[in-house]
């Protein structure tokens, strides 16, 4: 029998239509991946299989487990099947867990409420399923607490509160999107295992079209809340038949013309930078040590250049970018831009010569201003800000600069796309002219063609402007589109540094080819058309 049939399904939430006539089907250890750009309605499909859909929300058609059609069923005969019949793997495990409950205690709380077992066997299997993703009871005691593990740690309990109580359906939205290659490689690995292990069907929501080619049985390919192409993934590489399913794949492969650097002409030196942190005593009679979370990197950046940072989560990169920004001291070493010292007590005419642009723009934006105001605060950097028409004309250079419209400028941020605020922060990095532009994620949370968008208007304001950046992502393939030079970081030391290209045709250092070995990687589309 087949285990998840979607057939005919449609979503109206008000007036407005969000999926239509959308079908498709889950065997019984099988992984169907849904694809597709952000609002393609991947993430509502996957909600109305939960049936957790948002108030004035009307579904049609038939979504039905082992037989069951779930549209027909109560809340509370939902709520019976969430956690037991069907789990659901968040993208952010971080917001998926709660911050003030232990992992054991959260991983035992889908047990006892659906009262699975007693508590002391719920104890037990919480332990059991804990180390078959990864974390035994003794690295891992069921009394840790969310924080005190990493992205990847967090996102493997969340996995074993989904398949706690051993679903029939797993469904993972988005289940990597935040980690690196090899935490990425290793999520994926166990999600496969756990599929043959037990029988599940798995449904995973992806934008990352390597991660589709390398895990999933069958696609299917979704825009703007319709099913556009589907198939068995290794035929509908080879006959890719939808205009829009081609434009996909080719964005994830996508290749910028970057302009010649010039010759070089350092802007920042890092020398022998060290950065230490305390660690909590870890009893009441042993003493505090200390953690080096970088340990003696040396690099520059020549003016016109583009340096890319790569390493896992938990490498450094994050640290070395703060102390880069003069947000974090130094126990040894120096770092100078221009010249100058970087430090902590950071002079503001050394501190406007660099901007930022993070992640997640909308929670670096202010919801409350309009864009006008946010693109000018680093004006407050400004010995003499640009006023009246000065300041409304370069406002408008700027939104044109990034391909958005002067008219913008009286808007809010919520009006407008992730691919629509990064390019916002990316004016506000660029508003003040900074000698350097430091990208921390910045394309890693968007769609495929978004990405490819984005790093289009970087090459070209690397044209325009003769951009300096420090590009730091997990994502290899886009470092590798998009940067002059690249810096590989484990462990808080830069293990191998060199061309680009160099770097990833010829890697020297065994951590370097172990990171591009994990990368999934998209079939060759040419060959796979012949």
């Amino acid at each position: 029998m087949t285990l998840l049939d979607v057939t005919h399904l449609s979503l109206d939430i008000g007036c407005y239509p969000v999926l239509k006539d959308v079908s498709f089907h889950i065997e019984p250890g099988e992984i169907v991946a849904v694809t597709g750009e952000s609002g393609s309605g991947k993430s509502m499909t996957a909600l109305a299989v939960m049936q957790l859909l948002p108030e004035r929300a009307r579904a049609k058609g038939y979504v039905t487990l082992n037989g069951t059609q779930l549209l027909d069923q109560s809340e509370a005969q939902m709520c019976a099947l969430r956690g037991q019949s069907i789990g659901m793997v968040f993208q952010e495990p971080m917001t998926a867990l709660n911050p003030v409950k232990t992992i054991g205690a959260q991983v035992m709380e889908t047990i006892l409420i659906h009262k699975a077992m007693p508590r002391e066997q719920a104890e037990a299997r919480a332990r059991e399923v804990l180390e078959r993703v990864g974390l035994p009871e003794d690295r891992f005691p069921l009394s840790r607490y969310p924080h005190e593990l990493s992205g990847g740690q967090r996102q493997r309990v969340v996995i074993a509160m989904a398949i706690a109580l051993r679903p029939k359906l797993l469904i993972a939205d988005e289940p990597t999107t935040a980690l690196d290659v090899t935490t990425q490689a290793q999520i994926l690995s166990l999600l496969k295992d756990l599929v043959q292990d037990y029988g599940m069907g798995l449904l995973i929501i992806t934008h990352d079209l390597a991660v589709v080619a390398d895990l999933a049985d069958r696609i299917v390919v979704m825009r703007h809340g319709e099913v556009v192409e589907t198939g068995h993934t290794g035929w509908l590489l080879r006959n890719m038949r939808h205009p829009y399913t081609r434009m996909l794949f080719a964005a994830s492969n996508h290749k910028v013309a970057l302009p010649d650097p010039p010759a070089p002409a350092p802007l920042l030196e890092v020398k022998g930078a060290v950065r230490d942190y305390k660690t909590p005593r870890p009893s009441l009679f042993a003493k505090p040590g200390t953690f080096r979370a970088v340990n003696d990197v040396s690099f520059t950046l020549n003016r016109g250049e583009r340096l890319g940072l790569v390493g896992e989560s938990g490498c450094g990169k994050s640290t070395l970018t703060r102390a880069i920004l003069g947000l974090e001291p130094l126990q040894d070493g120096e770092i100078r831009l221009d010249g100058a010292p970087v430090t902590n007590q950071l002079d503001p005419a050394v501190r406007r010569k660099m901007q930022v642009v993070f992640q997640d723009p909308y929670g670096s934006f202010n919801p409350r201003h309009r864009v006008d105001r946010l693109i000018t605060e680093p004006f407050h950097m400004l010995p003499d800000p640009p006023s009246g028409a000065a300041r409304r004309d370069l406002i408008a250079e700027t939104l044109t600069a990034v391909g958005m419209k002067p008219e913008d400028a009286g808007k809010y941020i919520h009006q407008f796309s992730g691919g629509q605020r990064q390019r916002i922060a990316i004016a506000r990095a660029l508003i003040t002219r900074p000698e350097l532009i430091i990208f921390d994620e910045a394309v890693s949370a968007l769609d495929v063609s978004v990405r490819a968008r984005i790093l289009d208007l970087l090459a070209e304001l690397c044209a325009a402007y003769s951009l300096t950046y420090l590009f730091i992502s997990h994502d290899l393939s886009v470092v590798r589109t998009i940067t002059d030079r690249c810096l590989v970081m484990q462990k808080g030391e830069i293990v191998e540094q060199g061309g680009t290209e160099e770097v990833f045709s010829n890697p020297q250092h065994p951590y370097t080819r172990q990171l591009i070995a994990a990368a999934p990687v998209l079939p060759d589309l040419d060959q796979g058309a012949a």
